[in-house]
């Protein structure tokens, strides 16, 4: 009897050891598969945006290469924080217990952050944020470059301020937690899960909030100028 209980006391991949799931199910999916869905969707996104920055470039004026990337990035941000994350937002409460691929996918990157799992107060609420926010708002911006719309800069500076200020609070808070939600070290579900994958939306929002200051920085100066000269 104490050797059944001392099986049963973790019946899940998740960290820490000692935490209780109630309804969880196993996935019935193997880590490639979901990993192969999420990198090839993503993959299908990029291409095609790519494939309209260069219809937009013969028809309207070349855009160049890093602000097709730019735009592409978008494109795949919309992808993921209004279809993944939305999915989340949307059926935290299920996921554990839920065997949908979507929720296949949460339980696996879940190994890499329990908090996807346990139905945690900040992971909902920034997720909801971000899959109501800046979901919408990264397909605005892809649309506002394509069309060359005057405010593409100040959306691409606003969504990238948002993903740069919930990501920093997202390692933040883990980081005041001990990192007790993953297995730490792990070459996979720590450093490939948590760290990398997160670490984008560090590095690629800040590079874009530099290049729209840039940008509306040289906007607002000519504006100035021909100020000075009218006066």
């Amino acid at each position: 009897m104490g050797l059944e209980a001392k099986t049963l006391a973790v019946p899940h991949p998740y960290w820490p050891r000692n935490l209780e799931l109630q309804h969880y199910v196993p996935n019935d999916r193997p880590m490639w598969q979901i990993l192969a869905f999420l990198f090839s969707a993503s993959g299908a996104v990029l291409i095609l945006t790519w494939l309209a920055t260069a219809w937009r470039s013969r028809t309207v004026g070349p855009l160049g290469t890093w602000r097709s990337l730019a735009i592409s990035w978008f494109a795949v941000c919309g992808f993921i924080h209004g279809v993944i994350e939305g999915w989340f937002s949307l059926y935290y409460m299920e996921i554990a217990g839920d065997q949908s691929f979507l929720s296949q996918l949460w339980k696996e990157y879940a190994k890499g952050d329990s908090r996807y799992i346990t139905e945690d107060n900040f992971t909902i609420c920034v997720e909801t944020i971000t899959a109501c926010f800046w979901g919408p708002l990264s397909l605005w911006t892809v649309l506002a470059f394509l069309w060359g719309l005057p405010h593409r800069f100040v959306l691409q500076l606003i969504v990238s301020l948002g993903q740069l200020y919930g990501d920093v609070l997202y390692f933040y808070t883990e980081y005041r937690e001990g990192f007790s939600h993953s297995e730490i070290y792990h070459p996979i579900y720590f450093w490939f899960y948590f760290v990398f994958m997160n670490g984008l939306w560090i590095i690629i929002p800040f590079a874009l909030i530099l290049d729209a200051w840039k940008h509306l920085s040289a906007c607002q100066k000519a504006m100035d100028t021909t100020k000075f000269k009218k006066h």
